[in-house]
Parts: structure tokens; C-alpha cells; sequence
């Protein structure tokens, strides 16, 4: 145990005094007090998706079930080559508020619409947040990456509308949420990623927006950086970046690059929010759905859905069960026994959900 003396005024003719002080648990922080009914387990609708979607979505189902989350789930089967959503998928995400979903396949060309942006469009989820961090002994080529990247989700070229300009609305309000996230979470600096020396309409109006909006956040830094010098900047020096605001093509991108760099996509955590829903999914979407092999081998890394989870149990108001979702999984990467092929390992899925669970708290 340690102890410390403190030195008495010479003129004192006692001897000094040894206090002996107690050590601080470290384990858990200041006690959670919920309200009355927090604990009543939530509906989730699960969409599990294509491709890898349903390895790593019933990875999430056996660590939550493990850990007795009070959540359940409704599980719809949705796939990227159907015409649209089902309603009653829908419905069941208005009522629930809440989904977690695997990754659905966009065919590339013919002018089939993506059921992943309709989704997105269709209950409004206009910020998409994909948080890019440094796992402690998962080796990268740059320490200290913590970067956030927030892009606006439901307009512009990514949204399917090819020649619309963004608009001073969406602009506004995800530069607002930008700047909210980066004061809720102690965040220092929010960086607008734009092309306005090119596209003055489109991208003025967004810069136009963030600087409004920055003028009322004074203890955040505001700075702004064209997407080009924006890619080359990440892949020099991420550690840099902090809270990133974009348009939506340019943070598909940008959010994709910025996994890359801090440990891979298969990794990093995210979702999509709105006024009213939220949607949890792996935070970057290169390789979401996975090649047939891997599926077939059943060797998809369920990490990034299993943090993507954590993040809903926080959304949902159950903290604890987040906490000891994500140390398990940290631990786990740390330990570096139990890894998919992507991080330089051969394990399956399932063995990483049983390291997971044998390392709930």
C-alpha cells in the first residue's frame, strides 16, 4: 500500500505523522443511477443482411445473450437485391427505435438503387458517425489515431441523387450534431472536409453552415481542409484529426481511408442517427458484405459489429453492459491469441466470440 509523510512545522515537537492512503479503484466509474424501468429489456430489430452479415450479426446474438443484455431482437431478413425495404422492416424499426444490421449488397451499375442509402433516407438517419481508433496490440503504421468521422447521410451525390446540391438545412444540422458530439464527448477540434474551392455552390453553403454553427461552441477549434490535401494529411499524419465534419461523398471516403489507417475495417465501430432512429452497423462499409470465401470458411472478424454494439447498449441506456461488452473485446485483440485472417490471424468467427465471452467481466 502506499504511504506518503507531510513535514510539520519545525517548531512542533512531535514527530511527523504517516498517513497511509488508500488506493483508488480503478475498475468502475462514478455509479450509474438509473431511473425506474431502465432495466426492462428493449425490442432491437435485427437485419442480418448479406455476405458476412449474418456471421457477424449472430456473433452479436451469442455475446449479448451471454452477457443476459436486456435487449431482445426482431429479426427481419432483408437483402441488397430486393426492390425495396419490406414495410413491415419498417415498421418494426418506428417502433423499436433501434436497429442493428449487417451489411447489404449493392449491385454496382444498372441503376439499381442502394437499399442500404434507401434505409437511411427512408427513417431520416441524416449523421453517419464511424469511430477510427488505435486497438492497443493490434500493431499500425500511426499511433494515436482517434479520429471521429460524422458525414451527412441523406442528400448530395452518395444519396443517389447524382446532380442534387446539398442544402442549407442539411448542412446546418449536421454541422450542428458535429459540434454537439464533439462538446458532449470532450472532444477539442472539428474539422470541415470540403472541395469549396472547386464546388463553390454545393461546398460554400456547407462551409458556410460549419462556420455559423462553430461560432457558438468557442471552447471546440474549428478548421477546414479540401478533401484532397484532407486523404493525403490521414495517410501521413491522422493522429492530427479529431472530429471530422463531411458531405456525404466525401465522408464515405474519407471514413473508409481514416479505417485503413488505424487498424482496418473490419475494427472500427458506427452507426447512423436521426431525430428519432438509430441504425447500427460496421463503421466503414468497404468489406461489410465479404467475399464468399470467408463466409463459406466462416472467418468474418465480428469485432466491428461487437463495438457497434457496445454503442447501441450506450444509446439504449445501458451503460455497464457496454462497458463490458467493449473490455472484453479489447481484451481480446490485446491478448492477440484470437484473430480473423484480416488481422493476421486464421481464427473463425465463432472462435472470436467464445475468446469474447470468455472475457466478459
Amino acid at each position: 500500500m502506499a504511504r506518503r509523510s507531510f513535514s510539520l512545522l519545525k517548531s512542533l515537537t512531535k514527530p511527523t505523522t504517516s498517513f497511509s492512503l488508500t488506493p483508488i479503484p480503478t475498475s468502475r466509474s462514478v455509479t450509474y443511477m438509473p431511473r425506474p424501468g431502465d432495466g426492462t429489456p428493449r425490442a432491437v430489430t435485427l437485419i442480418p443482411g448479406d455476405g458476412i452479415g449474418p456471421l457477424v450479426t449472430n456473433a452479436v446474438e451469442q455475446v449479448m445473450q451471454a452477457m443476459h443484455a436486456p435487449v431482445y431482437f426482431e429479426k427481419y431478413e432483408v437483402h441488397g437485391d430486393m426492390n425495396r425495404i419490406p414495410e413491415e422492416v419498417i415498421e418494426s424499426i418506428k417502433n423499436n427505435k433501434v436497429c442493428l444490421k449487417g451489411g447489404l449488397r449493392t449491385p454496382v451499375g444498372g441503376g439499381v438503387s442502394s437499399l442500404n442509402v434507401s434505409l437511411r433516407k427512408e427513417l431520416d438517419l441524416y449523421a453517419s458517425l464511424v469511430n477510427c481508433f488505435n486497438l492497443p496490440g493490434l500493431p499500425t503504421r500511426h499511433e494515436n489515431v482517434d479520429i471521429v468521422v460524422i458525414r451527412e447521410n441523406t442528400e448530395g451525390e452518395y444519396a443517389g441523387l447524382e446532380h442534387e446540391v446539398i442544402t442549407k438545412f442539411c448542412s446546418e444540422r449536421i454541422a450542428k450534431y458535429a459540434f454537439e458530439y464533439a462538446y458532449l464527448n470532450n472532444r477539442k477540434t472539428v474539422t470541415a472536409v470540403h472541395k469549396a474551392n472547386i464546388m463553390k455552390l454545393a461546398d460554400g453553403l456547407f462551409l458556410e453552415s460549419c462556420r455559423e454553427v462553430a461560432k457558438k461552441y468557442p471552447s471546440i477549434k474549428y478548421t477546414e481542409i479540401i478533401v484532397d490535401n484532407c486523404c493525403m494529411q490521414l495517410v501521413s499524419k491522422p493522429e492530427q484529426f479529431d472530429v471530422m465534419v463531411t458531405p456525404n461523398l466525401y465522408g464515405n471516403l474519407v471514413a473508409n481511408t481514416a479505417a485503413g489507417i488505424a487498424g482496418g475495417t473490419g475494427v472500427m465501430p458506427g452507426g447512423n442517427v436521426g431525430a428519432d432512429y438509430a441504425v447500427f452497423e460496421q463503421g466503414a462499409s468497404a468489406g461489410n458484405v465479404g467475399k464468399e470465401k470467408m463466409v463459406e470458411l466462416k472467418k468474418a472478424n465480428p469485432v466491428a459489429l461487437l463495438l457497434s454494439s457496445a454503442m447501441m447498449l450506450r444509446h439504449l441506456q445501458f451503460p455497464s453492459f457496454a462497458d463490458r461488452l467493449e473490455t472484453a473485446v479489447k481484451h481480446v485483440i490485446s491478448e492477440g491469441k484470437c484473430r480473423t485472417k484480416d488481422l493476421g490471424g486464421d481464427s473463425t468467427t465463432q472462435e472470436v466470440v467464445d475468446a469474447v465471452i470468455a472475457n466478459l467481466d
